[in-house]
């Protein structure tokens, strides 16, 4: 099974290792998500998260930008510590919101100078949020695919995408949705990672898209367990990614108990992690919110070998 780089493994070495290249190795890839803290004290926890997962030796973590790129500098600044302080390969965000090619371009040479080598290139949330028009910095670029462009004629970069199985906000249909997945592959991307999945089969039906087109790109589902109920709600509503009533079914009764809740959303979370890696997906990536108890408590179900002493 592929648990990703060993801690033996030099931290440069780690940095440089190609994501495609280990999801094509043996058995399932793991990957933590994380987003960059808003203060000193979050990224004290942040930290204490990534420590504790860095024991899993997953395959790869990223950090995210936070809405409309305002936490660009935040972001850039963690990975690369990430890159440089521990054993994790590192992926790279990078959007088009809010910058210019030159200032994109900056960024990736930022990211290059840390040593790393992995970019997930997204066009990106409106500046205004989601539900707002998308309006493209004056001197930027409009499409996640002319972003894969240009990280690719910028040096020896792997470059991943995002996927949308449950249709992005702005798509007119799944269809379209899978057709602008081709048109980012045609531009250089190598793999993807999707939003959170709630709904198996809305994975499978976006991979057997792609697949028909003749692009073998790896699709990563991403998973988030759920420890909040009107936060995942939300973050449904705004991703257009929406809750299965099955899955409403489940949590709305443990709402207001937090410990109940946080039990289900473990028990949900492992049973699309299981489904989705008996269909074959090459990974599973984990939107961890800056917490690290419940994926590790869904990775151990999945992984039983690695059970061990885990504290909040």
């Amino acid at each position: 099974m592929a648990h990703g780089t060993a801690s033996t493994m030099p931290k440069a070495a780690n940095a440089m290792r190609s994501i495609p290249q280990m999801l094509a190795g043996e058995g399932t890839s793991y990957s933590f998500e994380f987003f960059p803290p808003k203060t000193d004290d979050a990224e004290v926890a942040l930290w204490e998260s990534i420590r504790r997962l860095e024991r899993l030796h997953p395959t790869f973590v990223s950090v995210t930008y936070g809405a409309g790129g305002t936490t660009r500098d935040r972001t850039v600044r963690i990975t690369g510590r990430i890159a440089r302080e521990t054993t994790l390969t590192a992926m790279a965000h990078l959007t088009c919101v809010g910058s210019s090619v030159a200032e994109l371009r900056q960024v990736v040479g930022e990211y290059a100078g840390a040593g790393i080598r992995n970019i997930l290139a997204l066009r990106g949330d409106p500046a205004g949020g989601l539900g707002t028009p998308w309006t493209p910095h004056p001197g930027g670029l409009d499409h996640a695919d002319g972003l894969v462009s240009l990280v690719r004629g910028l040096g020896t970069f792997t470059v991943g995408v995002a996927a949308f199985p449950d249709r992005h906000p702005e798509s007119p249909s799944l269809e379209h949705d899978a057709e602008v997945l081709v048109r980012k592959a045609d531009a250089g991307a190598e793999f993807a990672v999707t939003q959170f999945v709630f709904d198996p089969d809305t994975y499978l039906r976006l991979r057997d898209r792609v697949d028909a087109s003749g692009r073998t790109m790896p699709i990563i589902p991403g998973l988030m367990p759920v420890t909040n109920f009107s936060q995942i709600t939300r973050m449904a509503e705004l991703s257009g990614t929406p809750l299965p009533e099955n899955v409403i079914r489940r949590l709305e009764p443990v709402a207001e108990d937090r410990v109940a809740l946080r039990a289900v959303g473990v028990d949900i979370a492992t049973e699309l992690a299981s489904r989705l890696r008996d269909e074959g997906a090459p990974g599973l990536h984990f939107y961890t919110m800056n917490r690290s108890t419940a994926t590790l408590e869904v990775y151990t179900n999945l992984v039983p070998e690695a059970a061990g002493p885990h504290h909040a």
